[in-house]
């Protein structure tokens, strides 16, 4: 089930939508302005909005748009218009819309576009979230948690966990951390993966009842649910 925003001033139109997708088994929520509908939109969870281009008063569909993915708000939203010509399709796609639907069209269809929309932000929502037994990574909102708990990194710890984590379980080299996370192709003889690992140790297993962050000898660093042979 999913739950749906639906942002169109025609009345009988947003019925029309409302029934089809509550028939199917969807919670829907119609707003018959754009004032409203941004309220909405940018305050609550929806897992996709149908959004008119065209709205009365200040705010249309294409300020709506703007205004979200300004937040770093990801839903996706499928455009509807009257206005059929490829500019103003552009213009749409081109403001952060992800579909867009001319008027007037079949439900059958709407239903169908906004399955795939709903069916493509899932998968890329599992793509964004990185999980290795109770610590969390989303590389959008680069939120990281451990069982819980917030875990603040300073932005080159955060791309040092990242990779880490897309690459848990295998070894990883001082040669590879450093072309990877400081885009050196060279050893500058520092301790500079030494000073992140071991911040990022205090950060990530220092109040963990076990560690992730595994040293092995004479190699490099591992991620992992368990310990390694080798490790330190």
């Amino acid at each position: 089930m999913w739950r749906c925003l639906i942002i169109e001033d025609d009345i009988d139109n947003a019925r029309y939508i409302a029934a089809g997708l509550k028939e199917l088994g969807h919670s829907v929520t119609t707003c018959a302005d754009g004032a409203s509908g941004l309220q909405r939109a940018t305050g609550e969870y929806w897992d996709v909005i149908v959004l008119d281009r065209m709205l009365p008063n200040d705010v249309d569909g294409l300020s709506i748009l703007a205004t979200l993915r300004g937040l770093g708000k990801q839903t996706p939203v499928l455009v509807l218009s009257a206005l059929t010509a490829l500019d103003e399709r552009v213009r749409g796609l081109k403001a952060g819309g992800d579909d867009y639907l001319s008027k007037p069209f079949a439900f059958p269809e709407l239903a169908a576009r906004l399955e795939a929309l709903v069916r493509r932000a899932s998968a890329d929502y599992n793509l964004r979230q990185l999980q290795v037994a109770d610590l969390s990574l989303d590389l959008i909102s680069r939120r990281v948690s451990r069982a819980g708990r917030n875990i603040l990194l300073q932005p080159r710890e955060f791309k040092l966990l990242s990779y880490m984590m897309m690459n848990s379980g295998q070894v990883l080299t001082r040669t590879m951390l450093l072309a990877a996370v400081w885009d050196y192709h060279f050893d500058p003889q520092t301790n500079v993966i030494d000073v992140h690992i071991s911040r990022l140790r205090q950060k990530v297993d220092g109040p963990a009842d076990r560690s992730l962050i595994h040293t092995v000898r004479g190699t490099g660093y591992m991620l992992a649910q368990d310990e390694p042979s080798g490790a330190a």
